[in-house]
């Protein structure tokens, strides 16, 4: 267990960069749904070790020892180390613990700060028209998910273009994109390394409802126009105050790279993996399952081990 429970807090060095590597070269929803599972994946295993080295630490103390009814000797290690071990696996469990609550609070808070703000307004269908002059969009999430978008943006864009900024917000609500987001963002709590995939993964969440809402209007330069156009009205900082910071919206994220792919013939953009190298590719792919595989096992096999180590001591302290 001395060493295979070290491996999942250090494998996030190679897989977090092998995850983002893969997710450029992979179709929108592929890329999301991979980046989402990687996340999860590395945040449990790296969990479940700060749990084990906690235990391992624990059991060496006299007073756990002896409620567990475990013979110190037979238990292994090196108290001096394993000890203090468990002093900082368990604060940062508490601090992990912590962030986690704290953040689901503010992300429920957000949601409902803007739905009591959404529910001000008269709506129609699943819009909802804010008289705000800053031109503003995103996806409301709930029940039900609703369109937010301002009055300056209705009158930044055309009819056309309208019809694909709401095909766009209406795409990341039926995807319920913002779970994948708020996913990954309590992944990054156990694993400060995991936070930078969160900007990859807006990408590809954002480029997935591109992709949902040219094929909606059917239309990918009104759609590429469309973005571009909302974009540039947009006005971040005007817009904090009504939207929360939890949620997806149209202009968000590298809009020239998003603008360039709405632009780039739809079957190009289907088959990604032939421009981007098919062995590159499936070798990255290797690399990232052998990084997650790793991790998984280490943390079963350093579980395992203490629970032998755990037997052995009940059985001799029992004779």
């Amino acid at each position: 267990m001395i060493f295979a429970v070290w491996i999942p807090l250090l494998m996030p060095l190679l897989a977090v960069p092998a995850a983002r590597r893969l997710a450029r070269s992979l179709p929108p929803r592929a890329a999301a749904w991979l980046l989402t599972g990687c996340a999860v994946a590395l945040a449990a295993c790296t969990a479940a070790a700060l749990g084990l080295l906690l235990a391992a630490g624990a059991l060496r103390l006299p007073p756990v020892a002896a409620l567990g009814h475990l013979s110190l000797p037979l238990l292994g290690g090196d108290p001096v180390v394993s000890v203090p071990a468990a002093g900082v696996a368990a604060a940062l469990l508490t601090a992990c613990a912590f962030a986690l609550v704290h953040r689901t609070l503010r992300h429920h808070t957000e949601l409902r700060t803007a739905r009591l703000t959404t529910d001000a307004h008269p709506t129609s269908g699943d819009l909802c028209v804010l008289p705000d002059s800053a031109p503003d969009a995103y996806a409301l999430p709930g029940r039900p998910g609703r369109v937010v978008v301002t009055a300056g943006m209705l009158r930044a864009l055309p009819p056309d273009e309208r019809e694909a900024l709401f095909a766009h917000e209406r795409a990341h609500l039926a995807g319920r994109h913002h779970l994948f987001l708020f996913t990954v963002a309590l992944a990054a709590v156990c694993h400060p390394l995991l936070r930078s995939l969160r900007a990859p993964l807006a990408y590809a969440l954002e480029r997935w409802a591109d992709e949902s809402a040219a094929s909606r209007v059917g239309d990918r330069r009104v759609t590429a126009r469309a973005i571009g156009r909302a974009a540039l009205a947009a006005r971040p900082g005007a817009a904090a105050a009504h939207r929360p910071g939890t949620v997806l919206a149209a202009t968000a994220g590298p809009v020239p790279r998003r603008v360039a792919a709405l632009l780039t013939p739809e079957r190009a953009v289907d088959h990604p993996p032939v421009r981007a190298g098919l062995h590159g590719r499936r070798l990255v792919a290797a690399a990232l399952l052998a990084c997650v595989t790793l991790s998984a096992s280490a943390a079963l096999d350093a579980a395992a081990d203490l629970h032998e180590t755990v037997e052995v001591a009940q059985g001799e302290a029992a004779r």
